[in-house]
């Protein structure tokens, strides 16, 4: 009697159990128009409203019982797309949504649930480059971190500076990624800019207290910044000239919605400004050049091999500099020919690049793997030279001293997404970086009749660090 009751409860269990068979929805949601990747989108069924949003990726995955449902995909600035789909099988499906032109009935409901508060991860605030462009720019210059220090939370310490102060928190605090790279000098000009052009941002996020594992230790907040991946449709440009610089940007496919590419460059022309003024006003002869510019670029390709498989590498690079040239300026005294060249510089720059490769290995199983590379120099240059000419000999004499000093980081990670069900995100992962830290090198050369060649290096050795770590998240929501 009590093994017919033990295979009855089996068999029932099992017949429960095939009766309540789950299977998954998974794909991509991306812009009908450029087929970019949209991040953090929509998607849940009704009437149930249970769902989940695209990752960094624009990669989603929902679990639910076999069945016939109402998805909706959504997306700000989007139209909401519906579709009945019926799941009795794992079922793969790429969304694509168009932008919205017209703005539809707003309804307010004072008993609608906050989904901020409903959510784990507090203090996130994610900002969209059609925002951002709204706000009231410096010189006509659109700038993302000007944007940021507007939001509950952050100051922008004194006037003009692009520093973010967040909650009582220093700049040096802040975690700035762009690609999942680390930049670790974020402003142009002594910080009335940032190094971000918004024309080739497609996403923004801060991140203010709660930090995920997977970004690491911080204090202050995090400010995640995504390139566009380039228009997988057709090739377009825009470009825009202000009052201080003019930018450029290109995009479109190589192969039609498999390889893209963007390619969008910033410089300022103060230097070519403010030339003339100081010839008029007596500050700079014809042989000498003086000013000061910035610039930046950024470059990223995008490549599908398979649904399951996508290949992203992107470059940044900027720099400032502060510069002062002497052309070689010829004059006669008592009989002797003298020519005398000079030149001296300051500046600083990043240069990060990123090679990212997505793989799909399940409806459930997402994977990000990423090689990337940051380096922060800054620099003073000072050379002078002196050709004394006359009947019996000629002289050179070369003076010339440069610091340099930075920080360069080489850096693997894997990130792992796994969407057991709708309601339950577990991601988990591993990260190395070697840090090379350069305190300062100050390099001093001497050549002359009298001293002969003197060549002196002096200053800190690099400092060599490596880091390694783990991390794991496990976001469950038990019940309403």
């Amino acid at each position: 009697m009590k093994k017919a009751y033990t295979f009855l409860l089996v068999m029932s269990v099992s017949f429960h159990v095939a009766l309540s068979q789950n299977y998954t929805l998974s794909g991509y949601i991306q812009d009908a128009e450029t087929g970019e990747k949209l991040i953090g989108a929509s998607i849940y069924s009704k009437p149930s409203l249970k769902g989940t949003s695209s990752n960094n990726y624009g990669f989603f995955s929902v679990t639910m019982p076999q069945g016939e449902y109402d998805f909706v995909f959504s997306y700000v600035g989007y139209q909401t797309e519906e579709k009945k789909i019926e799941l009795n099988g794992d079922l793969q499906l790429n969304i694509i949504l168009k932008p919205s032109i017209a703005l539809g009935e707003v309804e307010i409901r004072a008993d609608e649930i906050d989904r901020s508060v409903e959510s784990t991860q507090m203090s996130k605030i994610n900002m969209t480059v059609k925002d951002i462009k709204k706000i009231p720019a410096l010189f006509g210059e659109v700038d993302v971190m000007k944007a940021i220090q507007l939001l509950p939370g952050v100051q922008s310490g004194t006037e003009g500076a692009s520093g973010l102060y967040v909650r009582g928190g220093g700049p040096d605090q802040n975690l700035i990624l762009l690609d999942g790279t680390p930049v670790y000098n974020a402003s142009h000009l002594f910080g009335f800019f940032s190094v971000f052009n918004v024309d080739a941002i497609n996403s923004v996020n801060l991140i203010k207290g709660g930090f995920p594992a997977r970004y690491g230790g911080r204090l202050s907040s995090v400010l995640d910044i995504s390139l566009k991946e380039g228009n997988l449709k057709k090739f377009q440009g825009s470009g825009s000239i202000g009052l201080i610089s003019s930018k450029l940007t290109l995009e479109g496919p190589i192969a039609k919605d498999k390889t893209s590419f963007i390619v969008s460059a910033r410089r300022t022309y103060l230097d070519f400004m403010v030339q003339p003024l100081l010839r008029a006003l007596g500050g700079e002869d014809e042989q000498s050049s003086q000013g000061y510019f910035f610039y930046d670029l950024n470059a990223k390709v995008n490549h599908k091999f398979s649904y399951k498989d996508h290949l992203y590498f992107s470059v940044y690079t900027g720099e400032d500099k502060f510069y002062r040239n002497q052309n070689p300026y010829t004059y006669l005294y008592d009989g002797t020919l003298f020519t005398d060249e000079s030149s001296s510089s300051l500046g600083w720059g990043n240069i990060t690049s990123a090679l990212r490769w997505n793989h799909q290995y399940s409806s459930k199983l997402f994977s990000n793997t990423s090689l990337t590379y940051s380096n922060y120099n800054f620099q003073v240059k000072e050379y002078v030279e002196s050709i004394v000419e006359n009947d019996i000999e000629t002289t050179n004499e070369i003076n010339s001293l440069s610091f340099l000093s930075g920080i360069e980081d080489i850096a693997a990670k894997a990130d792992f997404d796994f969407i057991p069900n709708s309601n339950h995100f577990v991601r988990f992962g591993a990260n190395y970086i070697n840090h090379t830290f350069k305190p300062g090198v100050s390099v001093y050369k001497v050549k002359n009749l009298e001293a002969g060649e003197i060549d002196t290096t002096m200053g800190e050795k690099n400092i060599y660090a490596d880091e390694f770590s783990l991390h794991l998240e496990d976001d469950y929501e038990i019940s309403n």
